[in-house]
């Protein structure tokens, strides 16, 4: 029987400086990624949403650095002190509480001056709560849209998702367990039945992934648990088939800029129609026209 060689043991590789956006675990600790360990180690200095959060993820792998808190309230004055670190050659590791620094998260703020200063950004890739959600939801994966946190309020939330109604894509969004039941309300009174997946602690020893019409999955009694995050996924809505209008509108547009061949081949990839057919009305218009 073969057997799998055992990890290898940290890098003692020098580590360039620069800005480290190192993802960390969203809820299993065994999700830390071993480069991401390396990276912590040998960081000078590691700048954590919650330091408490942080400190417990150093220790469970016998790390012990500088952590300093850098949050919405702390980085008008832990980001300077971060930049200046940086400039002299320093190497600063950037984590969020769980997941992928910047993804709905402070540090975009920190990432974005480096950037604006031509210092040395490195992302370290890792878990996500995003991707994580996106897998497991079997809804559309091809093309998707994060969409964040949805506003507090019930009539602004609405609106935000009356934008998004139109997009073609997988919506994500994240959610706090208190107003997980209310969200998913609004969701099914703007985008009516679509299928949809609601996560709970992904990673986390109570896991739990719900998927149905979001109708149903807004009265589901399994999600009146509200402690934990939320990953709420909602599937792209069903495409109307386009009118002889539609098409008659986009080719008379296409028509003031192209010839009847280019002008059926732009339609026929925008609508979904025969080429043959929006080549023949294409003909058609033109004549008319002429």
């Amino acid at each position: 029987m073969s057997r799998h060689p055992p990890p290898p043991a940290l890098s003692d590789a020098p580590l360039a400086p620069g800005l480290y956006l190192v993802a960390t675990p969203i809820g299993n600790l065994r999700d830390i990624t071993l480069r991401a360990l390396d990276v912590l180690a040998a960081a000078d200095l590691v700048l954590a949403e919650d330091t408490r959060v942080a400190g417990k993820l150093l220790s469970a792998y016998g790390l012990n650095k500088p952590l300093e808190r850098y949050d919405e309230h702390s980085a008008e004055r832990a980001g300077p002190k971060a930049l200046a670190r940086l400039r002299e050659g320093g190497r600063v590791a950037l984590v969020s509480d769980a997941g992928t620094p910047l993804v709905s998260d402070p540090g975009y703020r920190l990432a974005k001056e480096a950037i604006a200063e031509r210092l040395p950004v490195f992302p370290i890739p890792g878990a996500s709560a995003l991707l994580a959600g996106l897998t497991v939801a079997g809804l559309p994966t091809d093309r998707f849209l994060f969409a964040g946190f949805p506003p507090p309020k019930s009539a602004a939330r609405r609106a935000a998702f009356e934008e998004l109604a139109g997009y073609r894509a997988t919506l994500v969004f994240f959610e706090g367990g208190s107003r997980v039941a209310d969200s998913l309300a609004d969701m099914a009174a703007v985008f009516g039945p679509r299928e949809a997946c609601v996560c709970r602690e992904l990673t986390k020893l109570y896991e739990t992934v719900l998927r149905g019409p979001l109708d149903a999955l807004a009265e589901d009694p399994r999600l009146e648990e509200t402690r934990g995050e939320f990953v709420i996924l909602v599937g792209p809505g069903r495409e109307e088939a386009a009118t002889a209008e539609d098409a008659d509108r986009a080719l008379t547009d296409a028509l003031s800029r192209l010839k009847p061949a280019d002008a059926a081949a732009e339609v026929a990839k925008a609508l979904g129609l025969p080429r043959r057919d929006l080549y023949r009305r294409a003909m058609e218009l033109k004549g008319a026209k002429g």
